[in-house]
């Protein structure tokens, strides 16, 4: 079952449903942003009708468990909601007094659940891939340029050919790609709401023959349909605030594989970096322990 056509599954079934499951698909047809959290207990409460029938009426779709139909309205969901829809949501479902621990426990479980979906071939398939680039290409607009920014920072300690692609205007994006060859590597980063630049990015990319590194969230992503290459994390909607977490911790793994897969040149430019560093002041290097302490005066 796909994902993306929920809506149109629920459209063209519409007339051939029962009483009780049209008064569900009303619901999930209009409010779609607030059937996405809702388990079997609180749809069957706002549709009137029992929970067995909540439950038929997922299985009459398609879905085995109610949690697949679920899942599937969310990542329907996910795409379409505005910044004022998600902080709604999001408020509606956290206890103010508790927001701390609320929105750690929902990161660590977005760590949780991308390292249970990752597919290891996949990763080692990247290592290999961006380790041969030529010239390795990073894009990440918006919310995603701080995770573009962070691999670009450490990929260029390893190798000597990466760019970070910035954007002011749709143009400069494709003036900084014009000269992308097949023996390069683009990397495209974007979570929803997606960025139509980095996707048009990523599809001129494609239609040069270079390989495509996608980094986003699930099957459905448009990065990922425009990918050779991807890395799906987790990252559900915190009010207003991309929760970038899984994803971070997935590019954090990337650069460390990276690094292992060319360690001796790693070891000669940290070494080289290191005396450039100490020349130029770099790095406050002071030692707490060797901290002198303010002594007392002696009195004579």
């Amino acid at each position: 079952m796909k994902n993306d056509s929920i809506i149109n599954l629920i459209t063209a079934r519409y007339e051939t449903l029962s009483k009780g499951h049209k008064a569900i698909a009303r619901f999930v047809l209009e409010h779609y942003d607030k059937a996405a959290y809702m388990n079997v207990e609180q749809l069957s409460t706002v549709t009137g009708v029992s929970e067995a029938t909540v439950v038929r009426f997922s299985a009459e779709l398609g879905y085995e468990k109610y949690q697949k139909f679920q899942r599937a309205v969310w990542e329907y969901a996910k795409s379409k909601l505005n910044t004022l829809q998600r902080m709604e949501l999001t408020y509606g479902r956290l206890d103010a007094e508790n927001i701390l621990s609320g929105v750690l426990h929902s990161d660590i479980e977005k760590i949780r659940t991308t390292l249970e979906s990752l597919d290891q071939k996949e990763f080692q398939a990247i290592v290999d891939t961006i380790s041969k680039a030529r010239r390795i290409y990073i894009i990440g607009l918006r919310s995603a340029s701080y995770l573009a920014g962070l691999l670009g920072f450490y990929l260029n300690l390893i190798f000597n050919n990466v760019s970070v692609v910035s954007s002011i205007s749709a143009s400069e994006i494709f003036e900084q790609l014009y000269h992308i060859s097949p023996q390069d590597v683009v990397i495209g980063i974007s979570f929803p709401r997606y960025s139509k630049r980095t996707i048009n990015a990523l599809r001129f990319a494609k239609s040069k023959g270079v390989t495509v590194i996608g980094i986003t969230d699930g099957i459905l992503s448009p990065i990922k349909v425009n990918a050779d290459y991807s890395l799906l994390a987790r990252s559900d909607m915190e009010s207003f605030v991309d929760s970038l977490v899984a994803p971070l911790s997935v590019i954090n793994a990337l650069i460390v594989a990276l690094g292992a897969r060319n360690k001796d040149q790693v070891y000669k430019n940290f070494e080289t970096l290191e005396h450039i560093w100490h020349e130029y002041d770099v790095y406050d290097d002071v030692d707490e322990t060797s901290v002198t302490e303010e002594k007392e005066p002696i009195k004579e």
